[in-house]
């Protein structure tokens, strides 16, 4: 089946013919046939086109605490997808094999924005996440079904690196309700080596969307031992993170598997993750997590008035529940910053792959 070819926006002429895309920093250069480092934006014609619009390496009903966020919309259920290929080159990248697909053949499922909207309405999921490769590559999907699901009443999430340039970050997070944004590591070193990728641009998308959107923020830190686990990288990284985001952002440090190109690499010790988080704290961060470990007083969440317990997690599965219907503490009535929209969802831990018309 031919992949369909919807036009791609961020583009502009060379003078020597080629055609520049500048949806990323990367500005691939491309020659008719071309493709971008990302795979699916090529060049056809006098245009740069989006051959995954439509197409998905899947689509399944996760909870929104996967994702991973834990204070938007707690124990909901969010109907995921992706679709094939990514703008940075980790070497331990988890998804592998969707993000370095270089074949648009394995997106087998297919879904119109419309159809998808419709779908997450219909499963009773409170919003969609673009996740599993990264989805600032397929904007234009993702672009127009934020907009469907709106006029469904369904919210979305977005999951990715913040690998984009200022005009279409603009455009891509003014209809995201949420997202979680990996901060891979906080040197410069640390990105060439591993990521293929530079820092800045990261950064200035992670202050971009805490300080001038309505976005809910969380960043996500994978902590590989020996790479960007030292206490003074992390102690830099919350300091960061308290200047820019402020002390109410979520921060997960979540567990290193060895996989993909890095399989000779330990896995992150709980402890590891432990002191980063204690020394996320120390610098000022309130609600800072843990993922990847089953550790539930490092996965709950606390009143940064009072310092009661307000979210009870075993994994995935809500335990407690001591906010009110607006979000405030019930112990001191301290807010409890994020997206509270009455009682919590009873969606638990449950994995389910749904199929979508077209």
């Amino acid at each position: 089946m031919t992949a369909p070819r919807h036009p791609a926006r961020y583009w502009s002429p060379l003078a020597d013919g080629r055609l520049r895309c500048e949806l990323c920093p990367r500005f691939c250069s491309l020659r008719d046939g071309q493709r971008g480092m990302c795979f699916v934006r090529m060049r056809e014609g006098e245009r740069l086109v989006l051959d995954t619009y439509g197409r998905s390496s899947g689509f399944c009903i996760d909870p929104i605490e996967k994702k991973p966020l834990n204070h938007f919309l707690p124990g909901t259920s969010v109907l995921s997808f992706g679709t094939a290929g990514c703008n940075l080159a980790c070497k331990f990248c988890q998804n592998y094999d969707i993000s370095t697909a270089k074949s648009v053949d394995r997106l087998a499922d297919s879904a119109s924005p419309e159809a998808l909207a419709r779908a997450a309405r219909q499963a009773g999921c409170a919003s969609v996440a673009y996740t599993y490769n990264d989805p600032v590559i397929f904007l234009e999907y993702a672009v127009d079904t934020a907009i469907a699901c709106r006029a469904e009443g369904v919210r979305s999430v977005a999951v990715t690196a913040g690998y984009i340039e200022p005009e279409p970050r603009a455009e891509f997070f003014a209809q995201m309700d949420a997202a979680n944004i990996d901060l891979k590591g906080f040197t410069p070193e640390f990105y060439r080596k591993l990521t293929g990728a530079h820092i800045e641009p990261v950064l200035d998308t992670i202050a971009y969307v805490a300080r001038e959107t309505d976005c809910w923020l969380e960043l996500t830190t994978l902590l590989i031992p020996g790479e960007n686990d030292s206490p003074a990288e992390i102690e830099a990284m919350a300091g960061w993170v308290m200047e820019n985001c402020g002390a109410d952002t979520p921060l997960h440090f979540t567990a290193f598997t060895p996989q993909h190109k890095m399989p000779d690499h330990a896995r992150t010790p709980a402890a590891t993750l432990l002191a980063a988080r204690d020394i996320a704290k120390r610098a000022g961060l309130h609600h800072v997590y843990t993922g990847n470990i089953h550790h539930e007083p490092s996965q709950s969440s606390y009143c940064s008035g009072c310092g009661a317990k307000v979210i009870g997690r075993d994994w995935h599965q809500l335990t407690d529940w001591h906010l009110d219907a607006t979000g405030h503490c019930t112990s001191c009535g301290t807010l409890f910053p994020g997206v509270i929209d009455g009682p919590p969802g009873s969606w638990g831990r449950k994995r389910q792959r749904v199929r979508i018309g077209a």
